[in-house]
């Protein structure tokens, strides 16, 4: 499970820092700027989880069974979320209408929040040292 955490946060990672770099220098004729702000909340937030995975996943303090549901609900929640605010930033570009399926962003939100409360009990659980 750690292997797959850390493999996930870097291509997380790394996604994020290209999608950061596209927002920055293609879109900035093709969208408002407001659009490249959203666009980017989207990165930010993706990155904040890649580096919490590669943390989880050098964790010795979280269970097996806390790190498999945080990979999942971060990566199901990294794809709602930030994936769903990319598609709104950028609808003017495509052919779908993104939102008419703009209620994912807060389920998104929701499970990235439950990863870090999962972890968080976790935490809770551990006797002082």
């Amino acid at each position: 499970m750690n292997k797959k955490l850390l493999i996930t946060g870097s291509v997380l990672g790394i996604i994020s820092i290209v999608l950061g770099a596209f927002a920055s220098h293609g879109l900035e004729k093709l969208v408002t700027k407001d659009a490249i702000e959203t666009f980017q909340v989207g990165v930010r937030y993706q990155m904040y989880h890649a580096l919490l995975l590669l943390f989880v996943g050098n964790s010795s303090k979280i269970s097996s069974k806390s790190k498999y549901w945080i990979f999942i609900l971060i990566l199901i929640g990294v794809i709602l979320f930030s994936g769903s605010i990319y598609g709104l930033s950028t609808n003017e570009l495509t052919g779908f209408n993104f939102k008419s399926i703009g209620f994912i962003t807060p389920i998104g939100g929701i499970l990235l929040i439950c990863s870090w409360l999962i972890m968080l009990l976790g935490f809770l659980k551990l006797k002082d040292e």
